[in-house]
């Protein structure tokens, strides 16, 4: 109840008229929506994961790409928005196709910079399954950048963030990059 407090003097703070008609709601809608949004904050990993690490004997990469993220700008608490890529080569452990995604999404469910969402999402699975090595790529729009700011509407950011043989192997990081583009 606190959050939907903070949310009506908000609106007054805005020059907003909480009780009208088309607001009456809006500080409880404002508030879920805002606990949804920074849910990461809450989830545990080792729940994330729930067991579904694997001994298999596989060593070629494995990708999901394109997994849609969004997340919150932690300096204008504005959405940014796009695709996230995983890769990474076993060492004798896979983990469950599923929990990629699961992953990622609990590191957008928090204020973020998407400098950060990229390393947390790449140390976390390197920390997990101990494989030979883990390249993340996003790309995304900000809307602090297209809604404000220098407002350019058409742009967007690339980050990536290699680690083990990603980082080590120039062949190994192309080949994962060339794979993202087919």
């Amino acid at each position: 109840m606190v959050m939907e407090e903070l949310i009506k003097q908000l609106l007054r703070e805005m020059g907003e008229t909480p009780t009208r008609d088309g607001l009456l709601k809006t500080p409880e809608r404002v508030a879920n929506s805002l606990k949804f949004l920074t849910s990461g904050y809450n989830r545990n990993l080792t729940e994330v994961i729930n067991g579904a690490l694997f001994e298999v004997n596989y060593d070629e990469m494995v990708i999901v790409r394109d997994i849609e993220i969004y997340s919150l700008c932690e300096h204008h608490l504005l959405p940014f928005f796009g695709k996230c890529s995983v890769a990474y080569i076993p060492n004798g452990k896979v983990i469950g196709l599923s929990k990629i995604p699961r992953i990622v999404d609990v590191f957008c469910r928090r204020l973020q910079v998407q400098e950060r969402l990229t390393s947390q999402i790449a140390e976390t699975i390197y920390e997990l399954i101990n494989p030979r090595g883990v390249g993340v790529v996003i790309e995304a729009k900000h809307l602090c950048m297209i809604m404000r700011g220098v407002e350019k509407q058409h742009s967007s950011t690339i980050t990536s963030s290699m680690l083990g043989i990603f980082r080590e192997d120039p062949k190994t990081r192309s080949e994962f990059l060339d794979l993202l583009k087919s």
